[in-house]
Formats: structure tokens, sequence, C-alpha cells
């Protein structure tokens, strides 16, 4: 179960791993929007091996702890979830065994939001970026850093296996002004049948809705007149 630590930021243990990636519908990687590097890295074994897709492929550092791999986007993003894929059984040493999730606008101003604590895990291990607050479901931010604080069996060098980063999927529906207006319509004959029209103009708005409006400078505002003109015509 996830602790507050002193300094603010949120810890928890996690023991093993999943041997399959399940990710929710409403999650989308985020990670192909993004710039990435890291801190070290042997030859043959650079970043590119944590975005190959492929589980036998890794990363291994080379220098001194903490060994960083970073996450750089354009634009701010959502994010929701980091998940890694690491193998104590085949990495031992190399296994990270305590990990530091860092966000920010860039390297001047990362803050530490997670810490983890890894129990010889083999397989996917998912690292949630929620606060404990509900309304806390994401991070909005420019960087995402990944620090890995220490390795299983005092290890020096790390390998990760395969880093995926998941944000929120845009919910988006397309709905034509034929459609819109009929809508409408209906909406404004029951109200009337019931003797409760509500006052014109009519404002409809709908959030996150993308309309194939024919006049694309002009909001959307009608009145019952024209929905009657509107009624007749069609």
């Amino acid at each position: 179960m996830a602790t507050e630590s002193s300094e603010g930021e949120e810890e928890g243990k996690i023991t093993g791993g999943n041997k399959h990636l399940v990710i929710e519908d409403d999650l989308r990687e985020m990670g192909k929007k993004a710039a990435w590097s890291v801190s070290s890295c042997k030859p043959g074994n650079g970043i590119s091996s944590l975005r190959d897709d492929n589980l036998d492929t890794y990363w291994q550092s080379d220098g001194a702890q903490p060994h960083l791999v970073n996450i750089q986007f354009q634009k701010k993003v959502k994010l929701q979830l980091v998940v890694l894929y690491v193998d104590f059984k085949l990495d031992e040493s190399y296994t990270p065994s305590k990990i530091s999730i860092r966000a920010g606008d860039g390297f001047h101003n990362l803050k530490e939001i997670k810490t983890m604590e890894l129990v010889k895990p083999t397989g996917w291990v998912y690292l949630s970026l929620s606060g404990n607050d509900p309304r806390e479901t994401f991070v909005n931010t420019f960087m995402l850093q990944i620090a890995v604080l220490s390795n299983h069996l005092n290890g020096r060098d790390t390998h990760v296996r395969q880093i995926k980063v998941y944000g929120p999927r845009p919910c988006v529906f397309h709905l034509s002004v034929h459609n819109l207006l009929s809508f409408v319509h209906q909406f404004l004959i029951t109200s009337i049948l019931i003797e409760q029209p509500p006052p014109p103009p009519y404002f409809i708005f709908f959030p996150n809705a993308h309309f194939r409006n024919p006049f694309p400078h002009q909001p959307f505002q009608f009145t019952s007149r024209e929905f009657i003109m509107y009624s007749s015509v069609r």
C-alpha cells in the first residue's frame, strides 16, 4: 500500500510483475511523441532498446547512480501511467530496486512525484502517476524523468528492457450540423409540448465535440422561430 513520505512524494512497494502488458482502453501510449535520452549507456545497449518492443534487448547504464531516463515533450501533455519491463531472473544485480519519478517543465525544475521499491520484479511493472486526491488522475507536464536510485544485490549499473508511458485518451466525437439541429429541434418541441419552453436564444455546448460548422467563424446560436422555420423547410 502506498504511503506518504516526509517530503510529500508518494512511496510504494511492488513485488513481482505481470507477464502480459494489459492497458485500459481509455489510455494511449505517449512515448512516441517524446524525445528520449539517458544519463549513460553501454555500447550496443542504448536508449533504442527501451522502445523496440523486444523483451530480449535492454538498456544498460554505464556510470554512477542514479541512472536517468529523460522523456521530453514539445508541449505539455497529460500522463497517467509509466510501465517498465524488468527481469530479476535474467538480470539479477542489474535489476532496479528503487525508482524515482520526477516531472517538470525541464531539467531546472523537476519535482519528485513518486518513489517505488521493486522487490525481485519479473515482468511488466505499473507505476501510476495519480495522486492521493481523486481529482489528481494525471500529471500535466513537459518532461518526465525516471531515475534508478539503486539495484538489487547492491549492483552498480542497471538493466531496463522496456519503458512505456500512457496518458488519457481524449474524448472526441463528431456530430454533423444536420444531426445537431435535429437533436435541438426535438428538444424544443418536447419542451413546448410540456409547456416548459426554455427562453430563447438557445446555446448548445458539447465539451470536446467537433462540429462540421458551415460557418466556422459563427457560433451555434438559434431561436425557437428559426427552429420552427427549419422544421418547415425540412
